[in-house]
């Protein structure tokens, strides 16, 4: 039997309250620090533009000059000079006029617009103050961003670490993908790609050991030569049967704190603790290990990477009724119609095809039981 079940919301309470954010940081050049969490403030190094620019192309005059000018009243100017966007505007001038407002005749200028201090000219700092905090710490660093970083001449930035994650799929029945043909009674061990694959997206730099057979003393050794990972992920052996030996193994090696949540699917899923750091153990069904990945894993990395990505989520009504088990949350795949939601499975831990044809899923509440056609739900969207 499940020794310590409890609900999701408790399970993930106890989980996050055992990762803890990272304190180790890289320095990396901006053109490698996409998608990194900085570690400290960013203060502009210098204005930008660091001079008085151009915004227009056209010609630097001075405002005064222009007192009074319009279409039928044009103003004729003697002193002003050509400039294009981006140039510096001479101290001499404070305004630009735009080529769709005058017209040059010989040394002469017509314009046909009174032009205000500063019109079409981008101020010294006017974008960046010297001295002002361009990003704070915990911001994830987007292609932009990285951008106006090199316009301010900053070449490297000081980053979090991104966390560690050891997976370790179980299982006497499983093979390495490709390694050879399937005989009777075996998979290739899909699991672990798709753990490893979200866990990189989702910041942490991931690594699979070899696939572990149902035995304890080696199960045992390889959450012992992963110590020093920052979150382990131990996939398949969690439920209660003969050989489901990971949540015996994590109570004697450290802490086990959940054992059996109310989830469907989901139920065997098992979190402790070993040499200090969080043990997520993931079901071996495809399906309920992808929920899981989402419900767990991800808000735990985001904890510890300094994260704060929000999950893409949209409405959509339901295109039929769904029904749940009450007490229970429950995970519906669903794909996507315009502003739709049709439910392809509502069983079927181990359908993976399910999920390929999904676009996401709804979250039922324990607290419900189902919900109706016609229903408006978040569908949170697959990343």
């Amino acid at each position: 039997m499940f020794k310590r079940f409890c609900g999701a919301a408790d399970a993930l309470d106890m989980l996050l309250s055992r990762s803890h954010p990272l304190q180790r940081t890289d320095m990396l050049h901006v053109l490698l620090a996409e998608g990194r969490v900085l570690s400290q403030d960013i203060i502009s190094p210098l204005a930008l533009p660091g001079f008085d620019r151009a915004a227009m192309d056209g010609f630097a005059v001075r405002s005064e000059d222009t007192r009074g000018a319009r279409p039928h009243a044009p103003v004729f100017l003697e002193r002003f000079q050509a400039v294009r966007t981006g140039m510096p505007v001479p101290g001499q001038y404070d305004a630009v006029v735009m080529l769709e407002d005058c017209k040059l005749r010989g040394g002469i200028l017509e314009i046909t617009a009174q032009l205000h201090p500063f019109k079409n000219v981008s101020r010294i700092g006017e974008d960046v103050a010297a001295g002002e905090k361009v990003f704070s710490q915990g911001h994830t660093l987007r292609p932009p961003d990285l951008s106006l970083l090199s316009a301010l001449g900053v070449e490297n930035v000081e980053v979090y670490d991104r966390p560690n994650v050891a997976i370790i799929p179980t299982g006497g029945e499983l093979l390495d993908i490709g390694s050879r043909p399937l005989g009777p009674g075996e998979a290739y061990e899909i699991n672990s790609l798709m753990a490893r694959l979200y866990a990189q997206k989702w910041g942490a730099s991931a690594h699979k050991t070899e696939i572990v057979p149902d035995d304890q003393r080696l199960i045992r050794e390889a959450v012992a030569a992963n110590e020093k990972a920052d979150l382990i992920i131990i996939i398949g052996g969690t439920s209660v049967g003969e050989k489901d030996y990971v949540p015996r193994i994590l109570s004697e090696m450290g802490e086990l704190l959940v054992h059996g949540v109310r989830l469907q699917p989901g139920k065997p899923t098992a979190i402790g603790v070993v040499a200090g750091k969080p043990v997520v153990c993931l079901p071996g069904y495809p399906v309920a290990m992808l929920f899981d990945l989402y419900l767990f894993v991800r808000p735990a990395l985001q904890r510890i990477g300094h994260r704060s990505d929000p999950q893409p989520k949209v409405r959509a009504a339901l295109t039929r009724k769904i029904p749940s088990r009450p007490g229970y949350i429950s995970l519906v795949r669903v794909a996507l119609q315009g502003d739709q939601a049709e439910p392809i499975m509502i069983s079927g831990a181990g359908i993976l095809s399910s999920v390929a044809r999904a676009d996401g899923f709804v979250v039922v509440s324990e607290a419900k039981e189902g919900l109706e056609a016609g229903e408006m739900v978040d569908v949170l969207v697959f990343e």
